[in-house]
C-alpha cells in the first residue's frame, strides 16, 4: 500500500462533542494491558463510542475473554478489520517500533486523528517530528508531544498525538517547574520504581509472579529510552539543558504505579521554589502539588499525578507519583483525545484512587 496518509474526497466532519454525539474511537492493538485500560476508560466515556478493537490474533472473540475485569460489562468482540473510514480517533496501543511500521503500510484518512502510545513518534525538533525514516511523507510530520501540563494549546490543534511514556511522565511533572526557573544546571540524580505492568502483558522472566513478588531490580541504568523525551521537554521550558539527567529505573513488586524522587542541586530558597511549582500546576487538570509527603496509593486507578517538593541545604528533593497505566498510558491518551474534540480535559477520567 502507499506510503501515506491518504486523502478522502469525502471527509468526514470531526465530533466536537459539544452537542451531545461521540467520538467515533477505533482501537489498534486492543489486546495487551494498555488496549484493556483504554476500552474500560472509553466505555465509561460519556461521549465516546468505540466502534472497533483490533486485535488479528483474538478476532471473533469476546473483549471480556482476554479483559476479564470487563466481564458483564460489554459484548464488544476483537475484530481484524480497520475501517478507518468509520472512526474519528485511532489510537495506537502497539509495541515500540509499530506504529512508524504501520504507518508505512496502511493509509488512514487525512481527517482522523491519530493518539499513538508508543514512542516512535515522540522526539522532535522546532516543535514537529523528525522521523527515522526518510520515506515517510510530510503528512505525518505533525505529531505533538502529548503532555497536557507542557503542550496543551498545541494538543488542542493537533492532527496527530505522540503520547508521553510512563517514566517519562512522572519524571517530567517532577522537574518541569525546576526548568521553567532555570535551576537543572548541575547533574539531576532521578530514581524511579514501576509496577510489573509497565513491562506489558506478554510474560517475561521479570514478570513472573514468583520472581517479581518481594524483589526489586534496577534494568536499564543510565540508558532508558525515555531519557530523550524527558530531556527534550526540559529543554523546551528551561531552553537549554547541559546537566545530565541520571535516571536508575526500578522494578517493583507490586503492579501498577510509578513513584519517583529527583533530587536537584540550588541555593534557591525552597519557599519560593515550592510556591512556583505551586503556580505552575495550578490549572492543570490532574497534577497536583501536595503539601505533605506523597504515597502510591493516592494515585493507583487514578489519571492524577502529585507532586511534592522538600528543601535541603543546597539541595531539592523532588517527589512525584502516578499510575504507569492511566497518567502513564491510557489515562493521559484518553486526556489528550478530550483535548482534540473540545471536551472538558477530565471527561470520563473522574476516578477514584484505590487507597484501600
Amino acid at each position: 500500500m502507499e506510503n501515506q496518509i491518504a486523502k478522502v474526497s469525502t471527509p468526514l466532519p470531526h465530533r466536537e462533542g459539544q452537542g451531545g454525539e461521540s467520538v467515533r474511537v477505533g482501537i489498534l492493538g486492543a489486546a495487551g494491558y494498555t488496549g484493556g485500560e483504554l476500552i474500560r476508560l472509553l466505555l465509561n466515556h460519556p461521549q465516546a463510542e468505540i466502534v472497533f478493537a483490533n486485535s488479528e490474533s483474538n478476532a471473533g472473540n469476546l473483549v471480556s475473554s482476554v479483559h476479564e475485569g470487563l466481564i458483564g460489562e460489554t459484548k464488544l468482540k476483537f475484530t481484524d478489520e480497520m475501517p478507518f473510514d468509520k472512526v474519528d480517533v485511532v489510537f495506537f496501543c502497539f509495541g515500540h517500533g509499530k506504529s512508524e511500521a504501520f504507518l508505512k503500510e496502511h493509509s488512514i484518512p487525512e481527517d482522523v486523528k491519530i493518539i499513538d502510545l508508543a514512542q516512535d513518534f515522540r522526539l522532535r525538533s522546532t516543535g514537529v517530528q523528525e522521523f527515522r525514516s526518510s520515506d515517510i511523507t510530510p503528512e505525518h510530520h505533525d505529531f505533538v508531544y502529548g503532555l497536557p501540563e507542557l503542550n496543551k494549546e498545541l494538543i488542542q490543534k493537533a492532527q496527530h498525538v505522540a503520547n508521553p511514556g510512563c517514566f517519562a511522565t512522572a519524571i517530567q511533572l517532577a522537574l518541569l517547574p525546576a526548568a521553567m526557573l532555570h535551576l537543572l544546571n548541575a547533574d539531576v540524580a532521578v530514581n524511579a520504581i514501576t509496577g510489573s505492568t509497565g513491562a506489558g502483558q506478554k510474560p517475561g522472566a521479570t514478570t513472573h509472579f514468583s520472581w517479581r513478588a518481594d524483589n526489586m531490580s534496577i534494568y536499564k541504568p543510565f540508558q532508558h529510552q525515555h531519557i530523550a523525551e524527558i530531556r527534550q521537554s526540559l529543554m523546551q521550558e528551561q531552553g537549554y539543558l547541559s546537566a545530565s539527567i541520571d535516571f536508575i529505573p526500578y522494578r517493583g513488586p507490586f503492579a501498577r504505579g510509578i513513584f519517583c524522587t529527583a533530587v536537584v542541586k540550588t541555593d534557591a530558597p525552597a519557599s519560593d521554589v515550592i510556591a512556583a511549582y505551586k503556580e505552575y500546576y495550578r490549572y492543570a487538570a490532574f497534577t497536583h502539588y501536595c503539601d505533605s509527603p506523597i504515597d502510591l496509593k493516592q494515585v493507583v486507578n487514578t489519571n492524577k499525578a502529585l507532586v511534592h517538593v522538600d528543601g535541603f541545604e543546597g539541595k531539592l528533593l523532588i517527589s512525584s507519583c502516578i499510575d504507569n497505566l492511566l497518567k502513564g498510558a491510557v489515562g493521559q491518551a484518553v486526556q489528550n483525545m478530550n483535548l482534540l474534540f473540545g471536551l472538558d480535559e477530565t471527561t470520563g477520567l473522574r476516578l477514584k484512587a484505590s487507597a484501600f
